[in-house]
């Protein structure tokens, strides 16, 4: 049902994103010949690689290639795209023994688990662990239980890879610490909340009554349930700007699946962040065709769903963009090349809706926050301009003449 807000403007994004969207779309024949003759002109593979990477939907790409005639793809890219594969399958497989091993270890010691991330949300939703990528194993415990679950890690050969102590970061206001295990070339996140205070959520206890078992491992794995699920991954696209593909190929998996139903339908709509599910459900269907279903189709007509899924958009393209800039200058020339939008676009006029989406996704709370962050001065706002210690508090005032100065330089 792509026929949703057909207002917001695709037409921005690189011709090599829109290919992989649509042979991700794909159904029958019919469709493959209508990409060859629309999609396949002019097509810059290795932009299309560095695209597929950044977004992490290589997996889901290539398990339509085979629908392709293999003519219209050069072999390189199909090979690269089977290695990115396998070596994604690997490092599922290689999560999910360690996910049944945490699960068992703490279970064993009386903590309770929920799996936020990593294969089990894998099989979940796609039923295949290929076809979703993680680099990390995510959860979420009770704050009760955070010291003894650090205990555990280090005794297994974890390292804390934070600078504070997690009693510092507790008291700081974050959410998570992150462990890396060297030889098992793994890292895992305790989480104590889903989301930075003063946000409000659920209870773990009100979480864990609506916990479902995974059927991956042969040890009890247990994951949020469904509209939990749904609702966490909706809050962490939308926090991010979907700049991540994945997030939104979740989304579609999870509303094809009809795993939110009319039932689901008055859990979202009393939620206070319902506007983050409405947009969602537009980028869905307008960039993956997600048929929206009847009862939860008014979460899309709302304004601010609509204002903030055209928000989106800009923020995909211009991360994608920064992205490969970081990755591979080769690549950032032929996106330059292939995407005018980022090459008339002044650094300024980016950088003004980049901040105008993390702005607008807010609660009023977060939002005041937020603005008292960015107006904090900074160490490039004093190499900007050199102040004696005893003028300092006018960097405050400073702040957007310095920022704008700074980036017209640029």
């Amino acid at each position: 049902m792509g026929g949703i807000h057909k207002k917001i403007d695709l037409s921005i994004m690189p011709k090599e994103l829109r290919l992989l969207l649509q042979i991700i779309n794909m159904e029958n024949k019919k469709d493959t010949e209508l990409l060859k003759e629309k999609y396949f002109i002019d097509i810059d593979w290795e932009l299309f690689l560095e695209l597929a990477r950044h977004h992490r939907i290589y997996p889901l790409v290539y398990s339509k290639l085979k629908k392709i005639d293999v003519k219209l793809i050069p072999l390189y890219v199909i090979e690269t795209m089977h290695q990115d594969y396998k070596e994604n399958t690997f490092q599922m497989l290689h999560l999910s023994g360690e996910m049944e091993r945490v699960s068992k270890l703490f279970t064993e010691n009386n903590i309770r688990l929920l799996f936020l991330k990593g294969p089990a949300i894998a099989a979940d939703i796609y039923g295949d662990i290929s076809l979703r990528t993680s680099k990390d194993l995510d959860i979420l415990i009770p704050i009760t239980d955070l010291k003894k679950a650090e205990e555990l890690l280090l005794n297994c050969g974890y390292e804390n890879e934070e600078i504070l102590p997690v009693s510092s970061k507790r008291k700081w206001g974050s959410h998570h610490v992150s462990y890396f295990h060297s030889q098992k070339n793994i890292q895992i996140e305790i989480h104590w909340r889903l989301y930075r205070p003063p946000a409000k959520e659920p209870s773990f206890d009100e979480l864990w009554k609506r916990k479902r078992i995974s059927l991956l491992t042969s040890y009890p794995v247990y994951l949020f349930g469904k509209e939990d699920l749904f609702f966490y991954l909706v809050n962490h696209g939308a926090k991010h700007g979907w700049f991540r593909l994945r997030w939104l190929a979740d989304i579609d998996h999870i509303i094809r699946q009809r795993n939110i139903t009319k039932g689901s339908h008055t859990f979202l709509k009393e939620n206070q962040h319902h506007y983050l599910i409405g947009q969602a459900l537009i980028l869905a269907s307008q960039l993956f065709e997600t048929p929206i279903h009847q009862e939860i189709l008014p979460l899309t007509k709302e304004k601010r769903s609509i204002k903030l899924a055209k928000l989106a958009v800009f923020n995909i393209v211009e991360m994608g963009h920064i992205h490969i800039n970081q990755s591979s200058k080769d690549a950032l020339a032929n996106y330059n090349k292939h995407h005018p939008f980022s090459k008339k676009s002044s650094n300024l006029k980016k950088l003004y809706f980049l901040n105008l989406y993390q702005y607008s996704v807010k609660t009023n709370i977060h939002k005041l926050i937020y603005v008292m962050k960015l107006l904090k001065p900074n160490s490039a706002d004093v190499n900007t301009l050199r102040l004696p210690k005893s003028l300092y508090l006018l960097y405050f005032p400073l702040r957007p003449f310095l920022i704008f100065w700074r980036n017209m330089k640029s």
